[in-house]
């Protein structure tokens, strides 16, 4: 708490001295100043252990062995996001791009704003500042489809990456025995979790926003149907590449001036990608291996050949487009595997026995009979990710899964039987949506059948279904008190 109220006056203070500096050597010295404080913290908070302990490994294969002081603390709740806003905001007005924010209530709201405190969206100030400073109206529609990505959020969430993180956690944790088969169920099942996890929360804080009638960035665009490692990057945590594209890669020359600064630029942006997600060799790999793949297309200069989204005029993709998606997702998939692992040893051999082709290759006995994971564990996680696919896919051209605006968007209404019906049976959310078939009467008994809070399901199936509002509204959550 101390450190995001420092950190936010610092640049409240920063952002004021810079704008009405006379002369350009005051203007660089204030800017300096915020840019160093505030990546000292991040390097100290999260960083600090990492290189320590990666330096005295280094020694030690030198054969000098030294035991360097590391810091016992717990990394601070969403530094890393709100870092990024206050850099942002000190970044765009010294380049005169916006003015200094003089309330600092104002300014504290836009750094610490609870829906992207923890997990972004990465915003900026010249997107969510004018928002917070505007006098707003409550906007019932609005209201209703943030209740609504709320709910496709707690379904990736929940639903999704929750379940798939069981299976995960069992192969990964026993990758030495498993077969190839399995490795790559593996890596496939923490694409989706990974993917629904992040991407269900940013549903979630940007639903959230909504009902505050405030509108933030988008941070997921159905990467998953990629057709190429750009479209991917242009799809995936949307918020995060951009800000390293405007205020790192363009800053460093973009890819104008020669190959070897185009190469130099390339590494650089995705490595410190790979290096923001976490403090480790493993996540500095993952960012390498999308070098890789993303360096031929934009030495070729075919990395912005896909940028509408796959079959937009088309209910299914052809077969080259097909072969395209899966084939981006497959190497997604293995990159994944760096990020999950923890160290980049076993992230190798994960990898290696994945293409270890032999008569085992299917084998499955090693993980199905193991007694601490269930079938049906497995299963749901299965039919889960089918619906997630089903939903986006049919969705691809909206904002989110259950984004049902426009003349074709109430065939997308039926799904809300859908979501509920995963949510009752994954054990974790009380389903309540499901009282259009049970009756009212059945509802104020099932609590006793499935525990949990059910306030907030009752609450967004009446903000998602108007009619009902009318027909019962806060008289039912009364009575259900």
């Amino acid at each position: 708490m101390f450190l995001l109220l420092f950190s936010t006056s610092l640049d409240f203070v920063t952002g004021i001295k810079i704008h009405s500096a006379e002369k350009e050597t005051t203007k660089k010295c204030w800017f300096w100043l915020s840019i160093c404080i505030n990546l000292g913290f991040l390097g100290v908070f999260k960083y600090y252990n990492f290189f320590a302990s990666s330096f005295a490994d280094s020694l030690s294969a030198l054969g000098i062995h030294v035991n360097l002081w590391t810091l016992n603390v717990i990394l601070p709740v969403g530094i890393s996001f709100y870092t990024f806003h206050g850099l942002s905001y000190v970044i765009d007005i010294y380049k005169n791009k916006i003015r200094p924010e003089r309330n600092f209530i104002n300014y504290a709201v836009f750094v610490s704003f609870f829906p992207l405190l923890v997990a972004g969206p990465i915003e900026r100030a010249t997107h969510l500042l004018p928002q917070l400073i505007k006098k707003r109206e409550f906007d019932y529609s609005k209201a209703v489809d943030g209740m609504r990505q709320i709910l496709w959020g707690l379904f990736k969430k929940i639903v999704v990456a929750d379940n798939c993180a069981e299976c995960v956690n069992q192969i990964f944790k026993s990758y030495q025995i498993q077969s190839g088969s399995m490795l790559l169920l593996g890596a496939v099942f923490f694409s989706f979790q990974i993917y629904s996890d992040f991407s269900g929360y940013s549903d979630i804080a940007i639903g959230t926003a909504k009902l505050f009638g405030i509108d933030l960035l988008r941070n997921f665009a159905f990467p998953y149907f990629s057709r190429d490692i750009a479209e991917f990057w242009r799809r995936w945590h949307i918020s995060l590449t951009t800000w390293l594209r405007d205020y790192l890669y363009i800053p460093l020359g973009g890819s104008r001036g020669t190959r070897v600064k185009v190469i130099r630029n390339t590494l650089i942006i995705f490595l410190v990608s790979g290096f923001w997600h976490g403090a480790n060799w493993t996540f500095i790999a993952w960012g390498g291996f999308h070098v890789i793949l993303f360096l031929p297309l934009l030495l070729f200069k075919k990395n912005r050949k896909n940028i509408v989204i796959v079959a937009t005029e088309r209910s299914l993709p052809n077969i080259r487009e097909f072969f395209q998606i899966l084939s981006t997702f497959l190497l997604v998939a293995i990159g994944w595997v760096f990020f999950r692992s923890e160290t980049i040893t076993q992230a190798m051999e994960y990898i290696k026995k994945i293409f270890q082709f032999n008569s085992n290759y299917f084998e499955t006995s090693t993980f199905l009979n193991n007694g601490s994971l269930s079938k049906f564990t497995i299963l749901f996680s299965v039919l889960s990710i089918i619906v997630l696919i089903m939903t986006e896919w049919t969705q691809r051209l909206k904002a989110h899964g259950l984004d049902i605006s426009g003349k074709k968007g109430r065939k997308v209404a039926n799904l809300y039987y859908i979501v509920p019906v995963n949510l009752c049976l994954s054990g974790r959310i009380i389903c309540f949506y499901i009282f259009s078939i049970l009756g009212h009467e059945k509802i104020l008994n099932i609590h006793s059948v499935f525990p949990g809070n059910y306030y907030f399901p009752v609450f967004t199936y009446h903000l998602c279904h108007r009619s009902w509002i009318k027909k019962v509204g806060i008289w039912e959550l009364k009575r259900m008190e």
